[in-house]
């Protein structure tokens, strides 16, 4: 598990800007989605963080279906390699990228330690952020569902994830970082991510924390 923290200049400079750490105190469970990014053999399989965060994933998961909540599973598409792709990463690597998410029904394609329901979301995304309007029908789906809180979850925590809850905030959402339920290579690009999230973008608390909100509602 990541060794992760928030500097305590970082708290003061928020509980003297607002009275208090903490932007959102509350949520409404129905209108809540647990998003989970990006947990597939590919990036979970070599990377122990990965595999650490699953059991915490799976605990929200069940408390907030338990309350009526929503479970969002976002994966990686299988996409077309452009030249751009082919000059930046290289073209073998670009390869891999590619396909990163696998073939096949999108749960199937999950982590094996995961168990997703029937009612649960399931979509893929063409680019890092979960959110980048016309790369990914998850905005769509939680609109449906009317839905104003995310959790953001999964993997990398500094890519993809942190992409995602810049642009769910600039969607409007009230965007909440699990700290223990997000995973990257190492402790300081995942605690650079939570710095950058709990800076401008959202809130970062453990599972722990978001439990408790879960069954204060």
């Amino acid at each position: 598990m990541h060794e992760w923290f928030i500097e305590p200049r970082e708290y003061a400079r928020h509980e003297q800007r607002r009275g208090r750490r903490f932007a959102f105190t509350h949520l409404t469970p129905a209108r809540t989605a647990l998003v989970v990014v990006d947990m597939v053999p590919f990036f979970v399989a070599e990377n122990p963080y990965c595999r650490s965060i699953v059991p915490n994933i799976n605990r929200i998961a069940d408390a907030l279906r338990g309350a009526g909540g929503t479970v969002a599973w976002v994966l990686p598409a299988v996409t077309e390699r452009t030249a751009l792709d082919d000059e930046f990463y290289g073209p073998e690597v670009a390869e891999v990228f590619r396909a990163s998410g696998g073939t096949g029904p999108l749960p199937e394609r999950l982590w094996s330690g995961f168990a997703p329901h029937d009612d649960d979301l399931f979509t893929e995304k063409s680019a890092a952020s979960a959110f980048f309007p016309g790369r990914c029908a998850l905005p769509e789906l939680l609109e449906q569902r009317g839905i104003d809180t995310v959790l953001i979850t999964g993997t990398v925590t500094n890519v993809c994830c942190e992409s995602s809850a810049r642009d769910a905030k600039t969607l409007g959402y009230r965007v909440i970082m699990v700290a223990d339920a997000n995973a990257a290579r190492r402790d300081q690009d995942h605690n650079a991510a939570l710095h950058t999230v709990y800076r401008t973008f959202g809130d970062v608390r453990p599972t722990d924390d978001v439990l408790g909100l879960i069954a204060a509602a």
